[in-house]
C-alpha cells in the first residue's frame, strides 16, 4: 500500500485557543500560524478532553475520551491494551519518531517491577522512536546551548535566573539568560530540520514534535520578552476578588487556595498566585502572548525549512496543543477544573493537494479525539474500532459530514492517590475526584462525581461567573444538559469490542464509520 504522503503532527504545550492574530487577539502575534491557517482549515471551536499534560496527550494520541483511557493524572498508566497513532503510523508502513517528549507513563503489569521507567511519567508513548529528548531535566538541550556557547553550567536554575521570593516581579525578570534562537523551541526545531535532511525522498515520514512552550516557567529572552506593550494586554476575565470567585463553588475554593508562583515563574517559591498584584499578572500575561509569538517564529522556520527541501506540498501538517492555560482568568492560572480556558485549544490543519480547501475556518465542535481517527483514515488504514473521535478529513476536503457532535466534552480527575488531600478538604472518596464537561452552544454543564453541579448560560454570562444550577428559572434547561451528559456518556463508554456481535457465521462487526 503506498503511503499517502508525510505526516507531520506538532504540539505547543499549554497554548490558548484564543491565542492567534488571526482570530482578533488584541496583543497576539503569530504571521507564521496565520499564514498556515490561511494555506490550510482552521477550526475555531476546537477542544481537548483532559488536563494536566499526560491525560489531555493520552486523549490526543489514543482517540479516547479519559473517562476510557482512565489516565487521571500525570503518573497515571497508559493501559497496554490500547493502540495509538504511533502504533497505527507503523501499522500503515510509517516509521514514527518523537522530537520532544509524549508524557506517559507505562503500564506497570507490563514491565518487571523494578523497571526504571515506572519511575517517571515521562516515558515515550509506545511505537514512537525517539529522535530527540526533551524532559523535565532538559539535560540534552542544556547540552546543545553549552554548544552554541551559551553558559547553561548552573542546569535549568541557571539559565532561567529567579524572581524575587516574596515579591513583586516585574516582566525584566522574566527574562532567560540565553538568546532568543537558543530556545527550547529553537532547539526542536533545529533537530527536526536535521532529521528533515536525512530523509529518502522516496520513503514518506511520520514525525511528532512536541514543543514545551508556551508551557511554563512564564519567561522568554528578548526581542520578545518586550514585545507586547502593557496597553494591548486585555484585563483577565475573573470575579471582584478571590473570595467572589471561591463562592462559586466548593471545587473553585479549593483550587485557589494552592497554586504557587513556584509552578509558573522561575524561583517564585510558595507565595500564591492569588497573592500576585495586577501588575505582575500584566506581566506574566505579556510574557506569555510573547512566548507564542516565539514559538510562531520558530514553526515560520520549519514551515521555510519543509519548502526548501520540497517537501512541504507533500505533508499533512497537523498543528495544535495538549491543552491550554487559564492565565489569571477567574484568579486561576495553569490547566485545571472546567472553565473553557484550560480546555480550548487551536488546531490548524494543512492537507496536500490542489483540491484541498485553503484558508477555511470551521465552527463546529472538534475535539482531540478526533486527531487519531483523521491520521488513521488519511494514512489508508482502517480505522480502529477503539477510537471515540471522528475523522475530520470531510473538513479537509471542503465537505460538511452528515452529522457531527453538537456539543464539545472534557473531564478533570483532581484524585491524588498518594496524599489523599482532596478527599480530606473536601469530603470526598477517591474515585469521587472528578468532575466531566458537557458545552452546547448556549448552555455549559459540569457535572462532579461527588459535588453540586454547575449550569452557565455563555450566550448572557460568557465568562461564567453565574452558576445557574438550581435555579428554579433554568431547571429545563439543566435538566437538558444532565440528560444530555449522561447520554454522551451512555453512548461512549468503552466500545473497542461492542460492535462486535459473534454468530454461528463467525464475527459480525459494524466497521468504525458506522458507528456514528
Amino acid at each position: 500500500m503506498a503511503l499517502p504522503g508525510n505526516t507531520l503532527l506538532i504540539t505547543a504545550d499549554q497554548w490558548r485557543g484564543d491565542c492567534l492574530s488571526i482570530l482578533g487577539h488584541p496583543a497576539v502575534r503569530t504571521p507564521h500560524i496565520d499564514a498556515l491557517a490561511a494555506d490550510g482549515v482552521l477550526f475555531e471551536r476546537h477542544y481537548c478532553q483532559a488536563a494536566p499534560c499526560s491525560p489531555a496527550r493520552a486523549s490526543l494520541y489514543t482517540g479516547l475520551y479519559q473517562m476510557n483511557h482512565r489516565v487521571c493524572r500525570n503518573g497515571s498508566p497508559l493501559d497496554a491494551r490500547f493502540t495509538n497513532i504511533a502504533q497505527e503510523g507503523r501499522r500503515a508502513g510509517y516509521g514514527p519518531v518523537l522530537l520532544g517528549y509524549t508524557d506517559q507513563t507505562l503500564d506497570p503489569r507490563t514491565r518487571h517491577p523494578k523497571d526504571p521507567r515506572l519511575k517517571t511519567y515521562e516515558e515515550v508513548l509506545p511505537g514512537f522512536e525517539r529522535h530527540t529528548k526533551y524532559d523535565e531535566h532538559a539535560l540534552d538541550w542544556l547540552d546543545w546551548l553549552e554548544g552554541k556557547g551559551e553558559d547553561a553550567s548552573g542546569g535549568l536554575k541557571g539559565v532561567y535566573g529567579s524572581v524575587p521570593q516574596d515579591g513583586p516581579f516585574s516582566r525584566e525578570d522574566l527574562t532567560p539568560k540565553f538568546a532568543s534562537e537558543h530556545t527550547e523551541t529553537g532547539y526542536i526545531t533545529e533537530r527536526f530540520l536535521d532529521y528533515l535532511g536525512q530523509q529518502d525522498a522516496d520513503k514518506p515520514w511520520f514525525a511528532h514534535l512536541s514543543f514545551i512552550r508556551p508551557h511554563p516557567p512564564f519567561s522568554v529572552p528578548e526581542p520578545y520578552n518586550s514585545m507586547i506593550e502593557d496597553a494591548l494586554v486585555p484585563d483577565p476575565n475573573r470575579a471582584t476578588s478571590v473570595e467572589a470567585e471561591a463562592a462559586q463553588h466548593p471545587f473553585l475554593r479549593f483550587m485557589l487556595d494552592r497554586v504557587p508562583s513556584k509552578s509558573f515563574v522561575p524561583g517564585g517559591g510558595d507565595r500564591l498566585v492569588t497573592d500576585w498584584s495586577d501588575d505582575e499578572i500584566r506581566a506574566v500575561r505579556a510574557v506569555y502572548f510573547a512566548m507564542v509569538a516565539e514559538v510562531d517564529a520558530q514553526l515560520g522556520r520549519l514551515v521555510d525549512g519543509l519548502k526548501k527541501a520540497g517537501v512541504y506540498e507533500d505533508t499533512l501538517i497537523v498543528l495544535t496543543s495538549d491543552h491550554a492555560e487559564m492565565l489569571g482568568d477567574h484568579h486561576l492560572f495553569g490547566k485545571l477544573g472546567y472553565f473553557e480556558q484550560s480546555y480550548h485549544i487551536p488546531l490548524i490543519v494543512r492537507m496536500p493537494g490542489a483540491d484541498s480547501p485553503r484558508g477555511v475556518r470551521v465552527d463546529r465542535f472538534t475535539e482531540s479525539i478526533d486527531i487519531a481517527p483523521t491520521l488513521a483514515e488519511w494514512s489508508g488504514i482502517p480505522t480502529p474500532l477503539q477510537y471515540d473521535g471522528r475523522s475530520l478529513l470531510p473538513f479537509l476536503e471542503g465537505k460538511e459530514p452528515s452529522t457531527w457532535r453538537d456539543a464539545a466534552h472534557w473531564e478533570f480527575d483532581f484524585r491524588d492517590v498518594v496524599g489523599g488531600v482532596p478527599e480530606k478538604e473536601l469530603g470526598l472518596r477517591l474515585d469521587q475526584c472528578q468532575l466531566a464537561v458537557r458545552r452546547e452552544g448556549r448552555f455549559k454543564y459540569v457535572h462532579f462525581a461527588g459535588l453540586a453541579p454547575l449550569l452557565f448560560d455563555l450566550e448572557n454570562d460568557p465568562h461564567e461567573l453565574v452558576n445557574l444550577s438550581g435555579n428554579p428559572d433554568y431547571a429545563t434547561e439543566e435538566l437538558a444538559a444532565a440528560r444530555g451528559m449522561l447520554s454522551w456518556r451512555q453512548a461512549m463508554s468503552e466500545r473497542t469490542l461492542n460492535g462486535i456481535e459473534v454468530t454461528a457465521e463467525g464475527p459480525v462487526e459494524r466497521s468504525f464509520a458506522e458507528r456514528f
